[in-house]
């Protein structure tokens, strides 16, 4: 099957999205991150539309075809939750499947947490449960080994706090040439980062992203992403502009005030799969204790590690697929009915 174009509009909002697969088969959301688009999803909505799921990627608010915002707090992630309420209703009946990646996460995260009756189970890339409550509560988990405090106080996460200190400066910095921002962004891990501080790290150091300099003009990472995607990546960025994106970074106290409306510490009991990126330095899963609260509240959660940077289902989708499939059907119990498969 075929990956198709829709959308979802409500009084509040529109959702554009890319699906795959039978009308009536089992539903998988696909909830993407910064700064990328449903496309991101292109290898998972091809593989399981084809194994007779009903596999679906919106736009997130703020990228390709879905609705943008100009206000700051139009990108909180409980509006980007009742957005997912909103396309689930919209398409189906019965709880679904949701994967999240990268800020995706933070929202997968919270629609379990918020609204348990819309998920079946769930899975996550790269970023574990946590950065939905603001960024504050994970800083805790910094190895201040390789983050020294007086040298990064907030760790691999000093860029979201240049976020809020310099947004204008942050988003002119991204969009001034916008392939050159994805050709730079989207690449594959590298296994000899292990043990260094991410560039992540030195944004507020260098008062910037990229120097005096601009961004550099690499070569596109064939492993990642063709030509093409990168340019459709690229054109939706140029028109949508960075201010969506960006805005996403700058929510972390009205995030915090979402999440404290959850009883302290809830817990998840729907089955959830983690995929670790091994080669992922900021969102440093595979060693230290950043995955720890999630250990502590999902009852039934599996684990994978993958090679991989943080592009993972998109370097790496061989092993995301076959790890979900695998799940799926031994963990969760959720398959098309085999006129579907």
């Amino acid at each position: 099957m075929e990956i198709e174009h829709g959308n979802v509009e409500t009084t509040r909002h529109k959702s554009a999205y890319l699906a795959c697969g039978p009308e009536d088969g089992p539903r998988i959301f696909f909830v993407h991150g910064w700064p990328e688009l449903s496309l991101s999803w292109r290898h998972q909505l091809l593989t399981f539309g084809n194994l007779g799921f009903r596999a679906i990627a919106p736009d997130m608010r703020g990228y390709g075809k879905s609705s943008n915002y100009s206000q700051h707090e139009d990108f909180a992630v409980s509006e980007a939750v009742q957005d997912m309420v909103e396309l689930h209703s919209a398409l189906g009946q019965g709880p679904a499947v949701w994967v999240g990646h990268d800020w995706g996460s933070p929202v997968v995260w919270s629609v379990a947490l918020h609204h348990p009756e819309i998920v079946h189970a769930l899975a996550n890339l790269c970023v574990p449960l946590g950065l939905e409550a603001g960024v504050d509560s994970i800083i805790e988990h910094v190895d201040r080994i390789i983050y020294p405090a007086d040298t990064f106080p907030m760790g691999q996460w000093e860029y979201q706090f240049f976020y809020n200190e310099n947004f204008a400066a942050a988003q002119a910095e991204m969009e001034a040439e916008p392939l050159k921002t994805v050709k730079l962004l989207f690449r594959k891990g590298d296994p000899a980062g292990a043990g260094h501080p991410a560039s992540t790290a030195y944004t507020r150091i260098n008062g910037g992203w990229f120097g005096p300099d601009g961004i550099p003009d690499m070569d596109i990472d064939l492993d990642v992403i063709s030509p093409t995607e990168a340019g459709i990546f690229a054109e939706a960025l140029a028109r949508n502009s960075f201010f969506g994106p960006s805005s996403w970074y700058v929510n972390h106290e009205n995030n915090a005030a979402f999440s404290a409306k959850l009883k302290p510490s809830q817990p998840i009991t729907k089955p959830v799969l983690f995929f670790h990126g091994e080669y992922d330095y900021v969102c440093q899963t595979a060693t230290g204790t950043l995955a720890n609260p999630m250990r502590a509240r999902c009852s039934d959660l599996t684990e994978i590690y993958v090679k991989s940077g943080h592009w993972m289902a998109q370097e790496r989708p061989i092993e995301v697929n076959s790890g979900l499939t695998h799940w799926l059907i031994s963990s969760v119990g959720y398959w098309p009915a085999t006129e579907h498969s």
